[in-house]
């Protein structure tokens, strides 16, 4: 356990920059609390937003962008009130977005790559073990436990791989998915708002995601 976890960590280590490799953490904590995202809620937030563009006018949004917890909201409402043009303002949005899937599929990409080590460290877990058991060739008895010592190691690598680091992995890049799809409809809402379309409109354009 020790030489196929520690070798594992060890090499992930050596090969990922600290900054990926310190994001991975954080995101194995959406393994148990992955981020809220509730589409309905979304539709209810812009239907509100574009009602009080439609009355205050854009600058309106000023004073809601201030107690708005989301960055990336935020980020469009305050947009919208400097009077940027709306592909203007796609396009900040919609790099910012791709900025941080791609900083995020990298660091979820590590739980791969961790099960591609895995089991071939296994694999050396074994073979050192067969070393100590050639050592013992002299003591028959001890042979036959030895080996399925060894081979431990093997079973170590294989399941981590298959029951930890690749479902993981798959797991976190579902959430990303669905992540990137709840913030492409906010975007086309903010979108919506600064082409002046009315709630309705808005509000079917919406549900198209849903």
């Amino acid at each position: 356990a020790l030489i196929v976890v520690g070798g594992t960590l060890g090499a992930t280590i050596l090969q990922t920059p600290y900054g990926v490799l310190k994001r991975a953490g954080q995101l194995l904590s959406w393994m148990l609390f992955p981020p809220s995202v509730s589409e309905e809620a979304l539709v209810k937030t812009i239907l509100n937003l574009s009602k009080i563009a439609r009355k205050d006018g854009l600058l309106g949004l000023e004073n809601v962008a201030d107690n708005e917890k989301n960055r990336l909201l935020r980020k469009g409402l305050l947009l919208l009130a400097d009077g940027y043009e709306p592909e203007r303002i796609r396009q900040r949005l919609e790099e910012e977005v791709e900025h941080q899937e791609r900083q995020d599929i990298r660091a979820a990409n590590i739980f791969d790559h961790m099960g591609g080590y895995a089991p071939t460290i296994g694999i050396i877990g074994a073979a050192m073990g067969l070393i100590h058991v050639m050592g013992n060739l002299d003591q028959p008895e001890k042979v036959g436990a030895g080996i399925a010592t060894a081979f431990v190691a093997t079973i170590y690598g294989v399941a981590l791989a298959n029951l930890l680091f690749f479902p993981v992995a798959n797991k976190l890049r579902g959430i990303l998915r669905e992540r990137t799809r709840y913030e492409d409809m906010m975007i086309d809402g903010i979108i919506a708002i600064a082409d002046g379309e009315n709630p309705k409109s808005i509000e079917l354009r919406l549900r198209g995601f849903l």
